[in-house]
């Protein structure tokens, strides 16, 4: 067994316009200061990461490794969430989706998907500079606004979705095994991979390839009502990145899993700080142990109630107390036999 890495911030929620969130250095100590060891990194924003240097330049790398280890810190994963998304958008979503992607492309969305595989390229040879061996991102969706069948989806639509956003991912994959790294798809609502049943239909059409991983996320699973402890038993093989992020759900006789169009804070599931909400972390962080989970615990914040720079102070510390220091010796050692070949058959009766 491992002990899992950490505690590390994603800091995708934190980047701002004011310091210390709006340069490396200053993000670097307040994550250090805050007692965080690594950091998973957005790569859309140019005061952190330039992805494509990264990619074409081994010195930039080293470099940009230097800066973020004189705080003592390192990078866990590189995140794509924003340009994983623009690999599969469905037509009805372009406008939203417009945002994430440089107004050169808007309006345009063959050019835009071009410019997404792009950057998934460019992140798996970063990713290798960087001497990382995952890489978070999101699949994208043909897909989701089909989720409840009504009117009735025609025969083969979903299949054929599968199919699409397989040949769309296929190409990726194969770049990233070529780098050495996982590609983690973080399973989650609004993406055509939000569950279990969804992964292994993708996993499937992707032939089972090697590198289709899963960023796990307990909290998109407490909205759905799914057993997010099973999850692990089910794919803990395929389990290479982790965010700690909290939820609740509380449903009312006016609203359940769907939330009837509330705000988040008035949903009855929401995304809470590291404790405040209701998952077992307790269990998580036990049964990833045991499943030898090699990766980081990377708190990700997303609350509707508490201020971020509290929920960071207090997610740091979380993690810290459920990292679980893996034992190097049995507990009944002390009792142990010596024994041979020779006294086991004789105690075999043989």
């Amino acid at each position: 067994m491992t002990t899992i890495q950490g505690p590390a911030v994603f800091l995708a929620q934190f980047i701002g316009d004011k310091a210390p969130f709006n340069s490396l250095d200053g993000i670097c100590k307040w994550a250090s200061d805050l007692g965080f060891k690594g950091i998973q990194m957005p790569t859309l924003d140019s005061r952190f990461i330039d992805l494509q240097k990264a990619a074409e330049s081994k010195t930039y790398a080293e470099e940009l490794k230097g800066r973020i280890a004189s705080h003592g810190l390192e990078i866990t994963e590189l995140s794509t969430h924003l340009q994983g998304q623009l690999v599969a958008v469905h037509p009805a979503y372009d406008d939203f989706f417009d945002a994430f992607a440089p107004k050169e492309v808007h309006g345009k969305p063959k050019a835009r998907q071009e410019w997404a595989v792009q950057q998934l390229k460019y992140a798996a040879k970063a990713s290798q500079n960087l001497g990382l061996n995952a890489h978070a991102t999101f699949s994208g969706s043909l897909l989701w606004q089909y989720f409840h069948p009504w009117p009735q989806r025609p025969p083969g639509l979903v299949e054929d979705g599968f199919a699409e956003l397989a040949k769309r991912w296929l190409p990726i994959l194969n770049e990233f095994d070529n780098a050495g790294v996982d590609l983690c798809y973080e399973i989650h609502p609004g993406e055509d991979l939000f569950d279990g049943e969804t992964y292994e239909m993708f996993l499937k059409a992707v032939n089972n390839h090697s590198r289709a991983c899963i960023l796990y996320d307990p909290s998109h699973f407490v909205l759905q009502q799914l057993d997010y402890i099973q999850y692990i038993d089910f794919y803990h093989e395929r389990i290479k990145a982790f965010h700690v992020k909290d939820a609740e759900f509380n449903p009312t006789g006016k609203q359940g899993t769907f939330g009837g169009y509330q705000s988040w804070l008035n949903r009855a599931g929401r995304y809470r700080s590291p404790g405040d909400g209701q998952i077992d972390f307790k269990t998580i962080f036990s049964k990833l142990t045991q499943y030898d989970f090699k990766g980081w615990a990377v708190m990700e914040w997303e609350c509707c109630l508490k201020n971020q720079e509290d929920g960071a102070r207090e997610g740091a510390e979380f993690i810290k107390n459920h990292i679980i220091k893996v034992t190097d010796k049995a507990f009944d050692d002390f009792a142990a036999v010596e024994t041979n070949q020779v006294f086991n058959r004789k105690n075999l009766g043989l």
